[in-house]
């Protein structure tokens, strides 16, 4: 008699998987953003794979990546297209500096970008991270004025409750006090200046253009640059503002001298409607326009600094010591820009900035009655990203709204009481209830 044929069907994850990888994490890694005393009560959520706007855990549950990550991601995990652009060249080129060097990947993006701006930017300086790009805008600023013999100009204006990284000349312009005040000593002093809220109304915008008007006024000479981010304010609570907002800034500091670095990090690459939300603002661009995150799709780690030729030239001598001599050993990487060359071929081809506007009618359109629930208050959106403020959270609101999200399937990190969504340009309908009904539940169930 013949042995019965073996079961091969799959055998399903135990619900005690995520235990192993969640104890190894925690006695390994030390976790960004995070107080590691506390992580225990809420450990890190293993994840095995992703599918589309799915992350999968270790155990085979799924969650909807409602933040994209972080912000990252634009087209869905696991994206067969910026896959295959990474694989074709991984085939080709992995790495190689570029100083003193180049490849197609790099100059193919660098024209993509420029074009973008109708070649009023250009220049690409890459970097890996949004804190980095802002480092080197700040570094390119001052030091673009010292070489045309405006060395007084060191100073920056940075936005009250503005966020700009991590890094010490990136904390130096960001205003929130999580992360800044335990470095405070170390960080150079910037101007704040009352930053614009939708919340407040259109005179709150005009006073603060007045606030900076008399800065500008009296400050020019030792000012290089003022940063914003265009139209919303992320690690603020996703606070927004007008695009004439954006007019007035504009203008301001071409009529005082100063630079104007707009950080696009994490609303740059389509999140507000446009491909720059500095765009809305139809005015003269920019100094200087930062991009990260979504630049790459969420597949590698990518940012870039697009500069005028203004800024460019100032560099331009025989004098090696004028020159910008910044630098890291990946710059540049053609993996990560043969990714962000699949995602602007994406924007240019395939109609992404129509279907985001579809998209964020539909997420509007089921998040509507938000606005009469007793606990929400401002519900505002730009774009895709759309978000809230919860009147009665409790301390540790957000840390309570992310567990519970994730008994919903749904993956959240809300910014102390704002909950708010990003999510990858994935949104149908079905996608949109499921966003609504699954916010709304956690919403209901936790103070």
């Amino acid at each position: 008699m013949s042995a019965a044929p073996p079961d091969t069907r799959p055998v399903p994850p135990s619900p005690q998987a995520n235990e192993p990888w969640q104890r190894r994490s925690l006695a390994a890694l030390w976790h960004p953003c995070t107080q590691m005393a506390r992580a225990a009560r809420t450990p890190p959520l293993p994840l095995l794979r992703g599918e589309g706007p799915w992350l999968f855990d270790a155990a085979g549950r799924r969650y909807y990546d409602a933040n994209s990550s972080w912000w990252v991601n634009l087209f869905g995990h696991s994206d067969a297209g910026l896959n295959l652009a990474i694989r074709n060249q991984l085939d080709q080129l992995p790495h190689a500096m570029l100083a003193g060097c180049t490849h197609p990947p790099a100059v193919l993006l660098g024209e993509k970008l420029s074009a973008l701006t109708g070649g009023a930017l250009g220049h690409c300086f890459f970097a890996s991270d949004g804190a980095s790009a802002v480092e080197i805008a700040l570094k390119m600023s001052f030091h673009s004025w010292r070489n045309r013999g405006l060395s007084a100009k060191r100073g920056f204006v940075c936005l009250r409750n503005g966020y700009h990284g991590e890094t010490l000349g990136a904390l130096a312009v960001t205003d929130v006090a999580l992360f800044r005040d335990a470095y405070d000593p170390l960080l150079l002093r910037a101007h704040v200046v009352a930053s614009p809220d939708s919340r407040a109304g259109p005179a709150q915008e005009a006073a603060a253009l007045r606030e900076l008007e008399r800065l500008l006024q009296r400050r020019h000479e030792q000012i290089a640059a003022l940063i914003v981010e265009p139209l919303v304010q992320c690690a603020a609570g996703m606070v927004m503002h007008r695009p004439s907002y954006l007019r007035g800034v504009r203008a301001l500091c071409s009529a005082h001298g100063v630079h104007l670095i707009a950080d696009e990090i994490a609303v740059g690459c389509g999140r507000t409607g446009s491909f720059f939300a500095f765009e809305q603002a139809r005015t003269d661009w920019p100094d200087f326009i930062l991009l990260a995150k979504g630049l790459s799709g969420g597949a590698l780690p990518l940012s870039v600094v697009l500069t005028t030729d203004e800024v460019y030239r100032s560099f331009w001598s025989e004098d090696t010591a004028r020159g910008f001599l910044h630098s890291h050993s990946y710059t540049g990487n053609p993996l990560a820009c043969a990714a962000a060359n699949a995602v602007l071929d994406r924007f240019a081809h395939d109609g992404v900035l129509e279907r985001n506007a579809a998209q964020a009618a539909l997420l509007a359109e089921a998040f509507a009655d938000f606005a009469q629930h007793p606990r929400v208050r401002h519900l505002r959106q730009q774009g895709t990203i759309l978000a809230f403020d919860v009147a009665d959270a409790a301390p540790g609101f957000a840390e309570r709204f992310h567990r519970a999200a994730r008994e919903r399937e749904l993956l959240i990190r809300p910014i102390g009481s704002t909950v708010y969504l990003m999510p990858p340009y994935l949104i149908d309908r079905p996608a949109a209830a499921f966003l609504s009904t699954a916010v709304r539940d956690t919403l209901n169930h936790v103070d």
